[in-house]
């Protein structure tokens, strides 16, 4: 799940700085020009169940072909998307969907009834869209302008209204607790665990029973049709996100049930809404639902753990007791786990909220944080992107390296073992000896990373094939993917699959 990643930039100072940026700015236009005049690829693999006429997996990187279009629109950029679809954006702006079949539950609703050949996803609008992302059963675009449509389960669409907060409510309604069900089964493990003793407990057994899941969710697709109760159908078609005059959304991230956006007209402000019972809103309660987007107040509400705190932050609390000065001024970065959420400040400071279970708060407990926390073991570090997954987290550095946290069960964390990490972890496989990470992202329980030499690798579960390696065979440590005579320039994680856009070289 990509769920939504975005590198910060700097601005300028003095005359001389000035015009020093200039001409790194004509520089990156002129770039930018010459790659427009490439043709771009899209690779995928993994499993996209109407790829293929027997829905089996794709072990190796296969191209996606762009269909034919009167004005020649090419590949842009691509985005994972969600369970068992993909999506990708064309230089024109378009939004196209592909992967899906109507017997795959609510995936086929969310992304449009697409199967092997990408088709556009009709939006209301037709400003260029220039981002996506998507959750379990729910995505969200980002237009030029700036506005946000979104679409899929209507708990995940906004209807401009909260429900009540589950930490003072005398309980949920029955259709409350049958439509959280229903996602339940996929985005957690089917025992909490203990957290009485600390221990972690509940894993999922190796493998999982993947198919066993989509068949529920591919019933439950069925219930509002044949309920007798007449309520409404599950799924709510692309809407306008209704924000305050003025503010222009520049990142969005999908988790599992709900969504983060990041503005910069208002100085990197963070914006969420849906399911927040974990704290995955970061609104210091358990809300149940918001239904409308709220800001996140992640760095006026920032707080350190001080037992947890790294030698870098000794002596650089301030007298009166306040938080650092090291989580920085506003957010640059964005991400949503399956019920967690990560953001990276303007000073690399990595800030986490949501289910903490397997350690995914990387607070070095497996309590929930209902508030944005400063992961104070990073001070001193200064982190640049960040991805999340179901249960885990992985974020890149200024300098190139990967940490990680959360749970293990498929060798995810890419520590060499199955073992969860409650605390950041540097990974230091020796494939990635004299490699500096560029970007991350996160699938469900697997991850891809691409390198500034131009390299892909990928870790975790390969059940489906999501490595991309050849093999249905899981990977503790990352390993790199063949791509013969293409270089990667982004590369986006879906639930099972993976994606990356790549040209020829020069």
């Amino acid at each position: 799940m990509n769920v939504g990643e975005e590198e910060g930039g700097g601005g300028g100072g003095g005359g001389e700085e000035m015009e020093e940026d200039g001409k790194e700015e004509m520089m990156v236009v002129e770039e930018t020009m010459e790659e427009k005049g490439r043709d771009k690829t899209v690779l995928m693999w993994g499993y996209l169940p109407g790829v293929s006429p027997q829905r089996s997996p794709l072990l190796h990187p296969v191209a996606v072909r762009m269909p034919d279009s009167p004005a020649g629109d090419r590949w842009r950029d691509v985005s994972g998307g969600g369970c068992g679809f993909a999506m990708a954006i064309s230089e024109s702006g378009k939004l196209y969907t592909w992967g899906s079949t109507d017997d795959m539950g609510q995936s086929y609703v969310t992304s449009g009834k697409h199967e092997e050949t990408p088709a556009i996803f009709d939006l209301p609008t037709e400003v260029p869209i220039i981002m996506a992302a998507a959750g379990w059963a729910h995505c969200v675009a980002v237009t030029a302008q700036g506005e946000v449509y979104t679409w899929g389960w209507k708990e995940c669409v906004p209807t401009g209204r909260i429900t009540r907060d589950q930490s003072s409510s005398g309980g949920t309604s029955e259709k409350e607790e049958r439509h959280s069900g229903l996602l339940s089964d996929q985005v957690s493990p089917r025992s909490q665990g203990s957290r009485a003793s600390g221990t972690l407990s509940g894993f999922d057994s190796r493998g999982g029973d993947e198919n066993t899941k989509r068949r529920k969710l591919s019933s439950a697709k069925m219930g509002p049709e044949s309920s007798s109760s007449g309520e409404e159908a599950l799924s709510a078609p692309p809407c306008l996100v209704t924000l305050n005059v003025g503010i222009h959304i520049t990142s969005v991230a999908a988790g599992g049930r709900h969504t983060l956006a990041l503005s910069v007209s208002d100085v990197g402000q963070v914006w969420g809404w849906g399911y927040g019972g974990e704290g995955q809103l970061g609104l210091g309660t358990r809300i149940r639902n918001v239904s409308s987007p709220h800001p996140v107040p992640c760095i006026e509400s920032a707080s350190f753990n001080k037992d947890r705190s790294s030698p870098a932050t000794k002596g650089k609390q301030s007298s009166d007791g306040q938080a650092y000065k090291l989580i920085g001024s506003c957010v640059k970065a964005i991400a949503c786990g399956g019920r967690h959420s990560v953001a990276v400040t303007d000073t690399g400071a990595l800030l986490t909220f949501g289910w903490g279970l397997y350690g995914q708060c990387g607070q070095g407990s497996t309590d929930d944080e209902l508030s944005p926390t400063c992961v104070s073991s990073l001070l001193g570090v200064t982190i640049q992107g960040v991805a999340a997954g179901l249960w885990h987290t992985v974020c890149t550095s200024a300098d190139g390296g990967v940490y990680s946290f959360g749970g293990n069960q498929f060798g995810q964390l890419g520590t060499g073992s199955d073992q969860a990490e409650t605390l950041p972890k540097l990974l230091d496989a020796p494939c990635l000896e004299n490699k500096n990470a560029k970007l991350v992202s996160c699938g469900a329980r697997h991850n891809a990373m691409m390198t500034d030499d131009g390299q892909v690798f990928c870790w975790g579960w390969n059940k489906y094939g999501q490595l991309g390696l050849g093999d249905a065979i899981d990977r503790n440590i990352p390993a790199l993917v063949p791509m013969e005579n293409l270089r990667p320039k982004n590369v986006s994680c879906g639930w099972w699959h993976t994606l990356v856009l790549a040209e020829s070289p020069t």
